[in-house]
């Protein structure tokens, strides 16, 4: 409880960037405001690569599954050692020369070789790097949850796009005067927004899609598991929410392409897929929606490996 000297704003003396205080654009700033300011400069200063590093190495993670370091929250000497060191620099760098543009690190990312790679097996690469760090295939993978399930709703036609405004609940309303949270086995019309705007609990996940490793919220998750489960099926296939989409899917194909099995096999494939059917898909396909219905066949289509995964 004893006062001291006042201690003033300062950077970390083992990075040897300035952190000066000053105005903003003429504007005479109170204290806590110029300590602020100072703090953010220091973060973002030309002269230090660290920040742009970081946050390179997040938006690889996201398109790659893995970063360059794959320690995502740790560059330090207990961290994991870059795959791709110059490249990792040299993204840095694009990416403060461009303003922080994180849509133009996209599209550069987006529209390299290295992206756009096939994710077919070569024997020779696999022996060397089963793992794929060194990045001679793109790297198939599980696509998020909330990915899965927007997606779901998109193919079904009942994706709410509106932006902002109150969220919806994963779980049961109640007037318990003890939360219970039970999942929700209807889903009205105000659950179909984007996941996004789904009301996260603390140690509670969503019962259906909350099995496809959505972090904890009570903790940060610098970068996610991806795990295959029996849960992660049963809940694909038979939730009452992906049965209930399957059944809107099924009505979208017959409102759009009428009765003609073909057709219907041949519209599902361009929704949940972004392509063409070959001849033996098409024919497989309506066999199966003639055998079975086009209920049955949307279901299948939801839970194919192509739907819920990323392959180059």
């Amino acid at each position: 409880m004893q006062l001291r000297e006042g201690v003033q704003p300062a950077g970390l003396s083992a990075i040897r960037i300035p952190f000066a205080p000053g105005e903003y654009g003429g504007v005479s700033l109170t204290e806590d405001q110029k300590r602020r300011l100072a703090l953010a400069r220091w973060i973002a200063n030309p002269k230090n690569p660290l920040t742009a590093r970081v946050m390179v190495n997040r938006i690889w993670q996201h398109h790659f599954g893995e970063g360059l370091v794959s320690t995502p929250s740790d560059f330090g000497v207990n961290g994991a050692q870059p795959s791709h060191p110059q490249l990792l620099d040299w993204l840095a760098a694009e990416f403060m020369e461009h303003g922080w543009s994180i849509k133009y690190l996209q599209k550069l990312i987006l529209e390299s070789a290295t992206y756009r790679q096939s994710s077919a097996m070569k024997v020779k690469e696999y022996a060397v790097d089963a793992g794929g760090r060194l990045l001679w295939r793109f790297p198939p993978r599980r696509v998020e949850a909330e990915v899965i399930r927007d997606s779901i709703l998109q193919v079904s036609g009942k994706l709410d796009t509106r932006m902002s405004g109150p969220g919806f609940g994963f779980f049961e309303p109640n007037e318990n005067y003890v939360r219970v949270y039970t999942p929700r086995q209807e889903w009205p019309r105000e659950t179909f927004r984007r996941m996004i705007y789904g009301t996260v609990v603390r140690q509670r996940v969503d019962g259906v899609f909350g099995a496809f490793d959505c972090p904890d919220a009570g903790q940060i998750a610098p970068k996610r598991t991806s795990s295959v489960t029996p849960l992660q099926a049963l809940n694909l296939l038979n939730s009452s929410f992906v049965m209930l989409q399957a059944r809107e899917f099924a009505e979208r194909l017959k409102r759009e392409t009428g009765d003609d099995p073909e057709l219907q096999a041949q519209r599902a494939f361009e929704l949940a897929f972004q392509r063409s059917s070959d001849s033996d898909e098409k024919s497989a396909s309506a066999k199966l929606i003639r055998d079975s219905g086009v209920v049955l066949f949307c279901r299948a289509i939801l839970n194919a490996n192509e739907f819920v995964y990323t392959f180059g």
